[in-house]
Formats: C-alpha cells, structure tokens, sequence
C-alpha cells in the first residue's frame, strides 16, 4: 500500500510568508515530496528555495526538467517556468500560460492527480483570483485530498474562496492547523491502482502545458466553442465545464478561468481605448501643425479649416478620456461585494 506522499501546493500574494510557516513547522525527516508553485514575475530570480532552505528543515530546490522525484525534498517552479509531475519524474516546460501566469497552479495540480491519483494532496494558499481551482477539482475527482487555507487567516482570500466555491475541500485549516494535519494525512495508507486517474481532456492539456501542440491536440473534448477570443493572442476560446466551474483555452494553448478571462478583457478594453487617445492626440498634433503650416504660408482659410479640425478632436478626445477615467477593474469578488451590499 501507498501513502499520500505526494504534496502540491499554490499560492500567490500573500502565499510567500504562509509557506515559510508551513515548512518550519514540518519535521526534518518528513517523508512526502512537496512541489510548490508560487506566481512570481518572470525576471524574478527563485529566491524561495533559498528562503526555505534557511530554516533548516527540508531540503529545497528549483526543479529541473526530467530530474527523478525524491522523498523528504521541495521542488519549487522555476519563474517563467511551468512545473508539472509525471511517473516519477519532473517537467519543468514553457507551455502557455494559464491564468495570466507561467508558472501557474492549475497545470501542476493537474498533472499530479494524473500520475498519483489517491496519493497527492493539494493545497490551495493565499493569493488573488483563483488558479489552482480548477486542479483541486481534478485531484478530489482522482480521490486525491483537496485542502484550503481558510480565508480568514489569508492576506488575500480570493484563491482559497474560489476553491472552496467549487471544489468540496477535505479540509479548510489556518496556517497554524495546516503542518500537524500533513504529518497526520501523509501517514495515511491508500489503495492505488496504476490506471491514470484523469479524463481524457486532461491529458490533452497537460501535454498542452507540457509544449504540446494545442492545435493538434484540439477535439470536441476541450469544450464547445464560444463567442469570446483571447485576450492574449486573439484566437477563438472553448468553454471548458466541470461541475460549477467555468473554464476557457484557445487553440494555442492559452487557458483562463471565467474571472481571469473577465479581469484581462477589462484590462485589453482600457489598453485599447488608450490607443484611441494616442491615435486623437496624434491626430491633434498633425493638425494644428498643418494649420500653422498654412497660416505660415498666408493661407488663412485652409489654416482654420485645420484648426477647427483639431479643436473638434480636442472635444471628442474628452469623451474618450472621461470613458477611460469612469471605467472600473471587474472582478467577481468585487461583484459579490456588491451584491451582498445590495442584500443588506
């Protein structure tokens, strides 16, 4: 018999102090492997293995693709970099990016529940929006035990609220509560078998994040094709379901969830409308420089021709701006804010 000896962890904000906690209070000889992603900026170096490596406890590392899977060791995802675990073994790859990050939770998550089934835990830490939804979903569908930070004890709750919106969690524990719980359930003996535990549209996209093809690779069973287009390459989205949670990827690979997929079009809209500034202001330029030009040249009719032109654009370019000034970041937690003022 097996034990859950397998650990994978996502955090965001919030996440970097919550992870520090954690490993401290493990004993040095803990058993699992635990694999850590962490959404950091591409041009940061991996400080966190040396960060928790400082607290004398469990050995820390960035992974390396192929590297063999180790007991009593953490693997952390490279920045830029997506982790994934197969059979014994370490990817580490530039698939694309799901939910706006590289490295991402989900893809990791996914991965794991594919290759261990019953014997991976997955944790969902502090963090905005909610990546690592989506895998916790897979991992509990795979017999897996799905934890939460509970979002009370989180700097930002959204991550650990969204999880516990669409995955029926095992356990939702403080910072404090989450160590001696993972001693108790990493001693636990579990039946496995050696058939993979996910769908078959999981393996499709976990080879996706694994530098797949996503256009060879595409079948009716990512999903059914829908009326949006991603925000970042423009291709058409297909809407991916499991159980109450919404999902989107393109054929290239790029993959949202319904609140990711919300906060970049927001995002695109505000970009695309401060092109239509730059393009009026440059129009205002062109032509009160011409209108100089012709009144230059003694031609004064044509010069206020241009000039009423540009005053024109002037006042239009206002409307614009004032869009732009009036326009808000959407997002579900904002929204559910709303609407619970609006109960009470």
């Amino acid at each position: 018999m097996d034990t859950r000896n397998i650990i994978v962890i996502g955090a965001s904000t919030g996440g970097f102090e919550v992870l520090q906690k954690i490993i401290a209070k493990l004993p040095p000889d803990f058993a699992a492997s635990i694999f850590i992603v962490w959404h950091m900026s591409a041009d940061v170096k991996g400080i966190l293995p040396h960060v928790l490596n400082k607290l004398n406890t469990i050995k820390a590392s960035n992974a390396v693709d192929g590297e063999t899977i180790q007991p009593n060791h953490i693997y952390v995802a490279p920045p830029d970099f997506h982790m994934l675990i197969e059979d014994g073994l370490i990817r580490v790859t530039r698939g694309p990016k799901e939910n706006l990050f590289r490295p991402a939770v989900d893809p990791l998550f996914r991965s794991a529940a594919q290759a261990y089934g019953k014997r991976v835990i997955g944790i969902i830490l502090s963090g905005g929006l909610d990546d690592g939804t989506s895998g916790l979903w897979q991992i509990k569908a795979a017999g897996g035990i799905a934890i939460v930070q509970n979002p009370e004890d989180a700097v930002n709750p959204s991550m650990p609220e969204s999880a516990l919106r669409g995955v029926k969690v095992d356990y939702c524990l403080s910072v404090d509560d989450l160590p001696a719980q993972l001693v108790k359930l990493s001693n636990e003996k579990v039946v496995t078998d050696r058939e993979k535990h996910v769908n078959d549209r999981a393996r499709v996209e976990i080879d996706i994040a694994a530098e797949g093809n996503a256009l060879e690779d595409r079948s009716p069973i990512l999903g059914n094709l829908s009326p949006y287009s991603c925000p970042e390459c423009h291709g058409v989205l297909s809407k991916i379901m499991e159980d109450s949670i919404i999902r989107f990827r393109c054929h290239t690979g790029h993959a949202y969830s319904a609140s990711t997929l919300l906060l970049a079009i927001c995002q695109k809209t505000e970009d695309s409308l401060y092109e239509v500034i730059r393009g009026m202001d440059e129009t205002i330029f062109l032509l009160n420089h011409m209108g100089d030009h012709y009144s230059d040249a003694n031609v004064p009719k044509l010069a206020a021709a241009y000039f009423k032109a540009a005053n024109s654009t002037m006042q239009q370019s206002k409307v614009v701006r004032n869009l732009v000034h009036d326009q808000r970041q959407l997002t579900p937690d904002e929204l559910a804010k709303e609407a619970a003022e609006q109960q009470d």
